[in-house]
């Protein structure tokens, strides 16, 4: 498609307006992201970014990411006006489904799982109504092992899944089923930062989601989402969903069976299905886990790094980790998710 960006394309040198920063790769093996480079010492972030944004901004459309490495980021504020320097629009984290605590304004701790775990390949917020045009990570304090954020590129995963797959999640979409109760999950009050029933009923008639109070004082809720989008900025077709992570086939086998053992699927605190109601086979998500590890890759962070990722076209998540490792998020340039959805017979076509 002419006019989008190439992730395998080598990245150029570029001079800054203040001609101290050089763009490069991080190494030959890696085809995406572009890294940005101070080449004097001294650059004032902030000030640079002002007069820059639109620099980071080429990076990030024709490479679908830019890694900062080199400059001086002392504090969660300067990595706040670093980001609203670029991206004036910033976005709350609101509809969340994983644990994150606000450190700053309009920053997050990243997923605040177990540090043996994996968190698998997502696009942020592809379940909900709105999503980030744009991520950022800062890294802290990188992990002493481990610990990688591994990227994907969407329009690779949707080239490598079965034709019969593709067409299934384009033709359907996606039903998610959330469930909040307080014994089991995130608390509603916490995902949507409100206690007011309200307020948070409003804006589920408003986004057309399907809720319920529950005998137990819960909140279940359903809505349909697309599984593949056309890209806000290119138009290009790109896988955006996040089905296999909502599926209770997500979780470890004794943590799925122990949960199954008292509650029923759609009870869980998360579940995916199509959306018309009928079953994702596991092997179709196995698919879909295939697909991301093919098009995977990674690189170790860096103490005061900056990743700025273009959301619907690049996944990321995160490798185990032994040590501390502390990588702060913010989220910007928010979109209507339903306003990119494609008809069946176009998706397929672009796909092919």
């Amino acid at each position: 498609m002419s006019g989008a960006p190439n992730l395998r394309r080598a990245p150029r040198r570029v001079v800054a307006p203040d001609a101290v920063v050089d763009v490069d790769r991080l190494s030959p093996e890696l085809p995406f992201p572009a890294v940005m480079r101070p080449n004097v010492a001294g650059v004032e972030l902030t000030e640079w970014a002002r007069l820059s944004s639109e620099a980071v901004e080429a990076q990030v459309r024709e490479h679908g990411g830019v890694l900062l490495r080199g400059f001086d980021v002392p504090t969660v504020e300067a990595f706040h006006d670093f980001v609203a320097a670029v991206y004036p629009a910033l976005a709350e984290y609101n509809d969340q489904t994983t644990p994150r605590t606000s450190v700053g304004e309009q920053v997050y701790t990243s997923t605040e799982y177990p540090a043996n775990q994996v968190i698998d390949q997502h696009s942020e917020m592809s379940y909900a109504r709105e999503a980030p045009g744009r991520i950022v990570f800062y890294s802290v304090i990188p992990a002493q092992e481990g610990g990688e954020t591994p990227l994907a590129d969407n329009r690779a995963v949707l080239r490598r899944l079965p034709d019969d797959i593709r067409d299934a999640f384009v033709e359907k979409g996606v039903m998610y089923i959330r469930n909040y109760r307080d014994e089991l999950g995130l608390p509603w009050q916490t995902a949507f930062q409100t206690d007011d029933r309200d307020e948070v009923e409003e804006r589920f008639r408003r986004e057309d989601m399907d809720f319920e109070w529950t005998a137990d004082g819960g909140l279940r809720l359903r809505h349909v989402g697309p599984a593949v989008i056309s890209h806000p900025g290119t138009g290009e077709t790109v896988w955006f969903n996040q089905a296999d992570m909502f599926h209770t086939s997500s979780l470890p086998p004794e943590v799925r069976e122990a949960l199954l053992s008292n509650f029923a699927e759609e009870d869980a605190p998360n579940h995916a299905c199509f959306g018309d109601g009928s079953p994702i086979p596991e092997q179709w998500l196995g698919e879909v886990h295939r697909a991301y590890d093919e098009a995977k890759v990674m690189f170790p962070w860096e103490r005061s790094d900056i990743l700025v990722l273009d959301n619907p076209l690049v996944t990321h998540g995160r490798m185990p980790f032994q040590g501390e490792r502390k990588v702060l998020v913010a989220m910007a340039e928010p979109f209507r998710v339903a306003d990119f959805e494609l008809a069946r017979v176009a998706a397929t076509r672009s796909a092919d």
